[in-house]
């Protein structure tokens, strides 16, 4: 994988094709929908969860294929025109977005 790959994730195992769906604050499994390098569509992927701004923030650290071990990885999820940002409704500690989905991308760090 390289700075710059993209793809399609599910931003919570839990609540696929939901819409809306909620996220809180802290640790999250996510589940890409198509390949990323090599990893598979159906790889988890490991990260944390920023509620605090005006758009949720989505930090991946780690992925782990299907019947392999995990492996490090740097990724953030994003969807353009600020389709990440909170809908009415949302709470301190918690967003409520209008999409399951969203792009993941690998970067060379966080910022």
């Amino acid at each position: 994988m390289h700075v710059g790959d993209g793809s399609s994730v599910e931003l919570d195992v839990n609540q696929t094709e939901t819409s809306p769906i909620t996220l809180y604050d802290g640790p999250v499994e996510s589940m890409l929908n198509s390949s990323l390098g090599r990893l598979s569509g159906v790889t988890r992927l490991y990260g944390r969860v920023w509620t605090g701004g005006p758009q949720v923030v989505i930090r991946y650290y780690e992925a782990h294929p299907p019947d392999e071990e995990p492996i490090p990885i740097c990724a953030v999820a994003r969807l353009a025109g600020g389709q990440m940002k909170k809908l009415p409704g949302s709470k301190p500690g918690m967003a409520i977005l209008e999409f399951s989905s969203a792009g993941v991308f690998i970067v060379n760090s966080f910022r």
